[in-house]
């Protein structure tokens, strides 16, 4: 496992926003696989914490890497500020719906939908099925471990097919994210 990559200093988005986006998107690969271990293990809800911390690190790696395309779509200065200080650097659950928007505006397609599976399982992290709560989005742990898998299985795709390209293209995709990625899938598959 590389776990020993999570407790690396993260490059400083502003200066080096594909060094961030690359240490994330690491980050994310690895909860990734560690929720599919606790899941092994039958830790379901630890493993739907360890999935929404998966999707925000992805979240906070798509940010860094479309930055200036959100920017430019942004109304003002103050909103601009915000992204760049807060909104790409410590990825705010309490806004997570707001910044996929924006992913979906720099056109990454339903990505504020899955954010929302995303958001329902960091509900259910705290919460766990509760049929009398009318609230409860999971009504028993294999709604939730389905929607874990699910998660994590469209994590690897947007991995696959838009961060790996742009981090290759900047040289900042390594043997770590390789393995990482194979893990995943490796994990996947075997459920």
């Amino acid at each position: 496992m590389l776990a020993e990559h999570l407790d690396r200093p993260l490059p400083k988005p502003r200066r080096d926003p594909v060094g961030y986006a690359a240490a994330r998107a690491l980050e994310a690969l690895l909860e990734a696989v560690l929720a599919l271990v606790f899941l092994e293990k039958g830790f379901t809800r630890n493993a739907a914490g360890k999935a929404f911390q998966a999707w925000k690190a992805l979240t906070a790696a798509l940010l860094a890497l479309e930055r200036d395309r959100i920017a430019e779509g942004l109304r003002d200065e103050e909103q601009r500020r915000w992204l760049l200080e807060r909104g790409i650097p410590r990825v705010p659950s309490s806004r997570l719906k707001h910044l996929s928007q924006l992913l979906e505006k720099a056109g990454i397609n339903y990505y504020s939908f899955i954010t929302d599976k995303a958001l329902s399982l960091h509900d259910y992290q705290y919460h766990s099925p509760d049929p009398d709560l009318e609230l409860s989005k999971y009504r028993s742990r294999s709604e939730a471990v389905y929607d874990i898998v699910a998660l994590l299985a469209e994590l690897a795709r947007i991995t696959e097919e838009l961060v790996k390209p742009r981090l290759r293209e900047a040289n900042k995709w390594d043997k770590s994210h390789e393995e990482a990625l194979q893990e995943l899938r490796e994990k996947l598959a075997s459920r």
